[in-house]
């Protein structure tokens, strides 16, 4: 397993959308992070109790076609597809299997008659939760996700991607009460090491057939935390809380590169532009376009440096209320159009910088992930590239001096409320001790009494 101990970018400046450092290449014929960006349309349907197979796969395959007609008759020259948590009850790796391939033989057939490039992304529901015995590891759960992902690749998916959800029990405890220790806890160790667990076997399983690990997203923590800080008017979490949180899921995400996935990481994870600067993959980010799912303060920024630009997620149904999938992929369309010409016309800076100056000093949660703020979040982390409490805790400390610093400038201001929460969290974080077994220890002391869920043996602690 690789530790980043230092950066691919040198310099933030060279950070850009639809441009990476190591571009991946994926079957018919589409490349990510070589030059252009993807716009991605994300669809769940819904599995319900009454619905058979066959009218799910009919769904994946009216998705699907729908999508393949509107980007032709649009004239986009390329996109991806995203099937996510279509099995979120059961994960049944049969039903996954049928669906990948319905999908997959129309993306075939309209790339082969078009030539448009196209990408099919499979992200299986992560159904492992810890309250089900025995947990994370070895139990039905877990043999169901790894079923269903090998089930997804060896049926035409193009890459394959994850929610993880390790740690989750002690990061809700902490974002809920304001525990930083549990957040740094719960992420930087708890959430590193169930990634590690899942990640080896995924990039084990893609090995095995014409399919990318793409990567994961921290959707379970740090967004959790995102959506409780929710707009300028909420207090459930602190912004300030919420952003320091963010800096702590990009040293954990990365573990899935770590691990051997090469992108394009996925769309929900905030925290991707850290990881691009540290890795060099390419990356998915939403934004503006993905309205439909959730707002944030941030939809014009998480553009900057995107190599693929999404929807997030549309429950698409019409009986439930949905959006059919072709009018926002062609929102996402028009809006990668907008970036490839300003690459195609040398704006690309310009347009980056516009992207981030929109959104950077509009909340704290912006301004970590604007993509010179990632880098130096970054540069924190591959400084303890090898521990993954460390580089956690040094992620949350440089997030805070970032938050600080535009402060003293006058480019942002703090309420009391966030003031009070971002210098009590920076002085746990400081106080903490720098050993990371005794981090440990004493983490494990304090939340196996207080929360039920947590057991650490689905840890090997």
């Amino acid at each position: 397993m690789k530790r980043f101990t230092k950066m691919a970018y040198k310099d933030p400046d060279e950070m850009v959308f639809g441009r990476a450092k190591y571009p991946t290449s994926q079957r018919w014929n589409t490349q990510i992070g070589a030059g252009y960006v993807v716009p991605e349309i994300k669809v769940a349907p819904v599995e319900g109790s009454e619905e058979s197979k066959e009218q799910m796969v009919s769904e994946c395959r009216n998705i699907t076609q729908s999508a393949c007609e509107r980007a032709v008759s649009i004239g986009l020259p390329a996109f991806m597809l995203e099937q996510e948590h279509i099995f979120q009850q059961t994960n049944n790796p049969g039903w996954t299997a049928d669906c990948t391939q319905a999908q997959a033989e129309i993306l075939e057939r309209y790339h082969d008659e078009y030539d448009i490039r196209v990408s099919l992304m499979a992200t299986p529901a992560d159904i492992r939760i810890e309250e089900r015995h025995p947990g994370l590891r070895g139990s039905d759960y877990d043999n169901k996700v790894m079923e269903s992902i090998e089930a997804s690749a060896a049926n035409g998916a193009s890459c394959v991607s994850i929610e993880t959800m390790g740690g989750k029990s002690v990061s809700d405890y902490g974002i809920a009460r304001g525990d930083p220790k549990a957040i740094l806890f719960g992420i930087g160790v708890l959430g590193s090491i169930d990634m590690e667990y899942m990640w080896k076997r995924i990039v084990d399983v893609c090995k095995k057939y014409d399919c990318r690990p793409a990567g994961d997203t921290d959707c379970a923590q740090a967004n959790t935390a995102m959506f409780m800080a929710g707009g300028l008017l909420d207090k459930d979490c602190s912004h300030t809380l919420a952003a320091l949180t963010r800096a702590i899921a990009g040293a954990r995400s990365l573990v899935a590169v770590e691990c051997g996935a090469i992108g394009p990481l996925k769309d929900c994870g905030y925290e991707n532009p850290i990881i691009k600067s540290i890795s060099g993959v390419p990356i998915c980010m939403e934004g503006k376009n993905a309205v439909c799912a959730h707002s944030d303060l941030m939809g014009n920024l998480t553009a900057s440096v995107c190599d693929v630009w999404s929807n997030e997620s549309v429950y698409h149904r019409q009986e439930m209320g949905g959006t059919t999938p072709e009018v926002w992929l062609q929102a996402t369309g028009y809006e990668a159009a907008l970036m490839n010409t300003a690459h195609q016309t040398g704006q690309e800076k310009t347009l980056r910088d516009l992207y981030t100056l929109t959104d950077k000093y509009r909340d704290p949660q912006a301004l970590v992930l604007a993509y010179d703020n990632a880098h130096r979040i970054g540069e924190a982390i591959v400084k303890y590239g090898k521990n993954p409490y460390l580089r956690s805790r040094a992620a949350a400390l440089e997030a805070g001096a970032i938050i600080n610093e535009a402060v003293d400038a006058k480019k942002m201001y703090l309420t009391r409320f966030e003031r009070d929460s971002l210098d009590s969290a920076l002085k746990i974080f400081e106080e903490l001790p720098t050993d990371s077994e005794q981090f440990i220890d004493e983490c494990l002391r304090k939340y196996s009494r207080k929360i039920a869920e947590f057991d650490p043996k689905s840890y090997e602690l």
